[in-house]
């Protein structure tokens, strides 16, 4: 039996999809309030849903018999100051529970991490599965969080747990919707009229979900990998987004100075109103910076072509237009 985490999500239900679609039988994790993507409704027979919180140790017991392969997905996702420090402690001490259930039942885990939880290169360098956070500054909750659940599969793997770790850069695809990266060519499509020079690795859903059951089936076992099929600027991809949606690509360069008030102006508003920031600190910093991620591990591993980026954004901008 094959577990996944997190299986209402973007990436969990990808996942979900392509392991139903093959044959297997999925048995998958969600919150009881969590809304089941229609697009699983054709493999229903092939998964089993179980209402379970990776806090509830009692009821993961139970989700976990007989089990032998778990796809570890979830995570809380926050950009709010305010969710910080419960959200590293969600993210953390739910991914203790799946390793320890994994090691106990002897189950295979791949547990999905993020970029974000590695650290940077020198200039001109690439960045590789040898860079690493360093955990005494202070980092944005969301990496923090990816970071520590790492060391505790790491723990796990020194105890002798069979896992491999992924770590995929910006994730996109049609199935976004408005959330996440989704919100980038939402805030595109609406016209958006600045960019910023900044770099970083984009990957297709479908490429991250093929490359875990790839991982998974492999074998190779305490590694981590990471998953980004290009690096690309962010200039290149609003403009693709904005010829896609049949609008005038963004003229106006952000400077670093302009996003450091944009996101303390979001900050403020959003502490007035009690909504979400429209940009955090984090981002806005992260929008100026060059990181380019290097896939070559993953490559020579196993064998895996990834979609063309530009094809992806494609996808993306067809759905939101759908």
């Amino acid at each position: 039996m094959i577990l996944v985490t997190g299986a209402t999500g973007f990436l969990g239900s990808e996942l979900v999809m392509q392991l139903a679609s093959a044959g297997h039988s999925v048995r998958c994790i969600k919150r009881a309030s969590s809304v089941v993507p229609v697009f699983l409704d054709p493999y229903k027979n092939n998964i089993e849903w179980v209402d379970a919180d990776l806090l509830n140790y009692p009821a993961l017991e139970d989700a976990f018999e007989g089990v032998t392969q778990v796809y570890h997905c979830a995570a809380w996702v926050s950009l709010m100051q305010k969710d910080r420090d419960a959200m590293i402690s969600t993210n953390v001490n739910g991914t203790a529970n799946v390793v320890n259930l994994c090691s106990l039942n002897n189950a295979r885990l791949v547990h999905v991490s993020s970029v974000a939880a590695i650290g940077d290169a020198k200039p001109g360098q690439m960045i590789t599965e040898e860079h690493h956070l360093d955990p005494g500054l202070m980092h944005d909750g969301y990496a923090t969080s990816k970071l520590e659940s790492e060391m505790e599969v790491w723990r796990g793997i020194a105890e002798g747990l069979d896992a491999v770790i992924v770590n995929p850069s910006i994730i996109i695809g049609p199935n976004a919707g408005i959330e996440g990266s989704g919100r980038l060519f939402h805030i595109v499509k609406k016209g958006l009229k600045f960019y910023t020079r900044g770099t970083i690795g984009f990957v297709d859903v479908q490429d991250v979900a093929k490359t875990m059951i790839l991982l998974m089936d492999s074998g190779i076992s305490e590694q981590r990998f990471i998953v980004s099929a290009e690096n690309r600027d962010y200039k290149s991809v609003v403009t693709e987004a904005a010829n896609c949606f049949g609008i005038p690509a963004p003229q106006t360069e952000s400077k670093p100075w302009m996003m450091e008030v944009a996101w303390r102006a979001a900050a403020f508003w959003a502490a007035i109103t009690g909504g979400i920031p429209a940009i955090d600190k984090v981002s806005a910093q992260s929008a100026s910076i060059t990181r380019n991620y290097d896939s070559s591990k993953l490559h020579k591993a196993i064998d895996i072509q990834f979609k063309p980026i530009s094809k992806a954004i494609v996808e993306v901008c067809e759905g939101l237009k759908a």
